[in-house]
């Protein structure tokens, strides 16, 4: 018998501290740094984000979608055989946030860890986790993209600091006859690591270098475009089917632009992309799967539904999932 992965459940969860364009370019000009809505709509697409509140971190804000994805899957936190977990931004240095979050939903014993690679986390950890059940080490895998960027903005930085939000997005994967991850592809480049990074840690009690994300844009949006457009391709090819043959492409919420030119690149109209960056912001890991849960309750995303997922970020890495709903 074959032995696939698909889909049961999905879930997200953004923290109830909605800040709009307005709001931080007022903040912004309390620091002296200038913005505008226009500035930031015509470049990013971007309207809102939201922010958390002091004393919230990326498990909290996994658990909630966590506890949603689970409830739509119909299945309970004790049936799970792993737990994998895509953040930048871990509760601490260890242990996984993935193991904080099993504690928090009150189960033990199944493994539990942290995958990272950014903004691509999401596709990394659920190609993960679709290898593990086709392997037969897992039946049922809840995997989780949670990030709280918010903390790692410079607001003196009117480049980077419009751009991204904090937010939760969960799925919960189960073993099955039939396919429901249909290819997988993943990449890195480490020649790039420069152009999207955080280049700070923790020493004898300090940090070192600068705790704050530095961007080169235009640099990130030159690879992104080519290398989406690669990987999606390759995905469709190892499945045997075309970009027709795609209901809906799911890209990382990092830019409009960069959505947009990526699907004119596969021939997929704006009309089957789920764009969820104006009220959401970047959101790193988790903008995948917010993106599909949103899709999924608002009735876009049915059963059967093909769903083309797509995420490049820091590292540089990038990847893609095929799935059938």
């Amino acid at each position: 018998m074959n032995r696939f992965s698909c889909v049961r459940g999905t879930g997200s969860y953004l923290p109830p501290n909605r800040v709009s364009n307005a709001e931080l370019v007022a903040e912004l000009a309390r620091r002296g740094v200038e913005s505008s809505d226009e500035w930031i709509v015509e470049r990013t697409g971007i309207r809102a984000r939201h922010f958390v509140a002091d004393g919230v971190f990326s498990s909290d804000l996994a658990l909630e979608a966590s506890k949603r994805a689970l409830v739509a899957a119909g299945m309970d936190a004790a049936s799970l055989d792993l737990i994998v977990v895509a953040t930048s931004t871990p509760d601490m240095v260890f242990p996984s946030t993935a193991a904080i979050l099993q504690h928090k939903l009150g189960v033990a014993g199944c493994p539990a860890f942290d995958v990272q690679a950014v903004c691509s986390g999401f596709v990394y950890a659920m190609t993960v986790a679709d290898s593990m059940i086709r392997s037969g080490s897992a039946n049922r895998v809840l995997v989780v993209g949670a990030e709280v960027f918010s903390r790692l903005l410079d607001f003196n930085d009117r480049t980077t600091c419009v751009l991204f939000g904090d937010g939760a997005g969960a799925v919960v994967m189960e073993a099955s006859e039939q396919p429901g991850v249909l290819a997988t592809d993943l990449h890195a480049d480490g020649r790039h690591v420069g152009i999207l990074c955080v280049p700070g840690h923790v020493s004898g009690g300090a940090i070192l270098g600068d705790p704050m994300l530095k961007m080169d844009g235009q640099a990130v949006f030159k690879l992104a475009v080519g290398v989406l457009e690669d990987s999606a391709r390759t995905v469709l090819a190892r499945a045997g089917l075309d970009s027709d043959d795609v209901d809906w492409l799911i890209p990382h919420q990092a830019n409009i632009r960069i959505m947009q030119s990526t699907a004119r690149k596969l021939r997929i109209s704006m009309d089957k992309v789920v764009v969820t960056v104006d009220q959401h912001g970047n959101t790193s890991a988790a903008s995948i799967p917010l993106a599909l849960d949103c899709a999924v309750r608002d009735g876009r995303v049915h059963g059967g539904d093909r769903v083309l997922l797509e995420g490049v970020g820091g590292g540089f890495t990038w990847g893609s999932v095929l799935l059938q709903m």
